[in-house]
């Protein structure tokens, strides 16, 4: 007899190779997949649901299939149009931005888009900006300040572009100059990690009056593998390090580095990016309702405070 984890295993496999065949085809597949997705349901309420380790969790925010920035921005948004190009430089497609309304409230979007399948991934570098991104999206948070626009910021990424070109052309000073910009913005900002945040390069655009996070993403100054390659000279030992790094959501709510951890569908956000879509968006909301009711002052001094109240120290007389 086939273990219920087995059956669930092979039921979302079958469901996404259908909707990966109706997205290429254009077929509507909704009678078999409808019965096939209300058996996959079934199955994964009756799983026990089990706390993912913190290695875990790094696996299921790198999960094929889940939801991206733009996969959100569909679910979430109208009048989206993207603006490109930093006025200096070029266009970067792994940070996008422009204009959008969030569930009806007009906002400035600021989006780190890994790409949905291999070749727009590798087109979008898997959201590692380059300095003509953080440019782009320092001219952004301009527009959004002249036309008093709330920033909403989806944070995806394993850090800014390591390449020599981007050194060239500045990648510190880029990022640099984007958390300055942040801090001094004076409409309110609210961020989300919805997947992988990782170093410099994705708290340029982190820099928020509020910070969510998804259950299975993490936040840290350094992906396992590259803080496991520095201590142990061994990439294999991420697991480990992830230990060590407290990165995860529940780790970096307690402290006090998030204000808020969105849950995630069993299993995690690939398995239901319409219902992941939904806890963003209500959370998203409700932050920037509560935020409207704050003075530009008052919206500036306390975003810088909120950073500098992060970190623990003793000091010894």
């Amino acid at each position: 007899m086939t273990a219920p984890i087995d059956t669930l295993k092979e039921l979302e496999a079958r469901v996404r190779d259908l909707e990966v065949t109706a997205q290429k085809t254009g077929q509507n597949l909704d009678a078999a997949l409808t019965p096939l997705r209300a058996e996959v349901d079934r199955l994964r309420a009756a799983q026990p649901r089990v706390t993912p380790t913190r290695w875990e969790r790094v696996q299921l925010a790198r999960a094929q299939g889940r939801p991206t920035a733009l996969d959100y921005v569909d679910r979430l948004c109208t009048e989206f149009t993207e603006l490109h190009g930093d006025r200096r430089y070029g266009d970067d497609p792994a940070l996008i931005g422009g204009p959008a309304r969030w569930q009806g409230v007009p906002v400035m979007l600021l989006l780190q888009q890994k790409g949905r399948d291999t070749k727009s991934k590798i087109k979008r570098r898997f959201g590692s900006a380059n300095p003509e991104g953080y440019r782009k999206a320092v001219r952004l948070m301009d527009l959004a300040d002249k036309f008093g626009l709330p920033v909403v910021a989806l944070v995806d990424t394993q850090g800014a572009y390591p390449g020599l070109e981007a050194e060239e052309r500045g990648q510190g000073w880029a990022i640099a100059e984007s958390i300055r910009r942040m801090l001094n913005l004076r409409v309110p900002v609210v961020n989300v990690v919805i997947g992988e945040g990782g170093s410099g390069g994705a708290l340029a655009i982190g820099v928020g009056n509020r910070v969510l996070i998804q259950e299975n993403a993490w936040y840290s100054v350094i992906s396992p593998e590259g803080a496991a390659s520095i201590i142990w000279k061994d990439a294999s030992k991420a697991p480990l390090a992830a230990e060590a790094l407290r990165l995860t959501a529940p780790d970096l709510l307690k402290l006090g580095i998030v204000e808020e951890v969105i849950p995630e569908p069993a299993g995690g956000a690939h398995q239901n990016a319409d219902e992941a879509a939904r806890a963003v968006g209500e959370a998203v909301t409700r932050h920037l309702r509560e935020l409207a009711a704050q003075d530009p002052a008052t919206l500036k001094t306390d975003r810088a405070a909120r950073f500098r109240r992060l970190g623990a120290y003793t000091e010894t007389p």
